[in-house]
């Protein structure tokens, strides 16, 4: 079955950085476009960053351009998310899928930025 095993979040500081991991099983990671997604408090989920599995192409929201950094290691099934100079609007739940998004979740990695 399909598993998604996300880690690294934490409480840090505006400005602060964090790593962000996620371990993938349950299908073929190799081919599968994969993406960042997070939640806000009362806020729909919504795609942060993406990697195509073919082109390597990325996207990343405007919100979060230019300070995060997405990749994936295809031979350990992970894709991370690099998040520097973080701001108190980044806090939220967040989550890795497929892009577009599978059926299942797995529980996310809270990230809180406050000082």
């Amino acid at each position: 079955q399909v598993q998604l095993v996300e880690s690294g979040g934490g409480l840090v500081q505006p400005g602060g950085s964090l790593r962000l991991s996620c371990a993938a099983s349950g299908f073929t990671f190799s081919t599968s476009h994969m993406g960042w997604y997070r939640q806000a408090p009362g806020k729909e989920r919504q795609l942060v960053a993406r990697m195509y599995w073919s082109t390597y192409s990325i996207y990343y929201a405007d919100s979060v351009k230019g300070r995060f950094t997405i990749s994936r290691d295809n031979a350990k099934n992970t894709v991370y998310l690099q998040m520097n100079s973080l701001k108190p609007e980044d806090t939220a739940v967040y989550f890795c899928n497929s892009v577009p998004p599978r059926t299942e979740w797995g529980q996310g990695t809270q990230v809180t930025v406050s000082s």
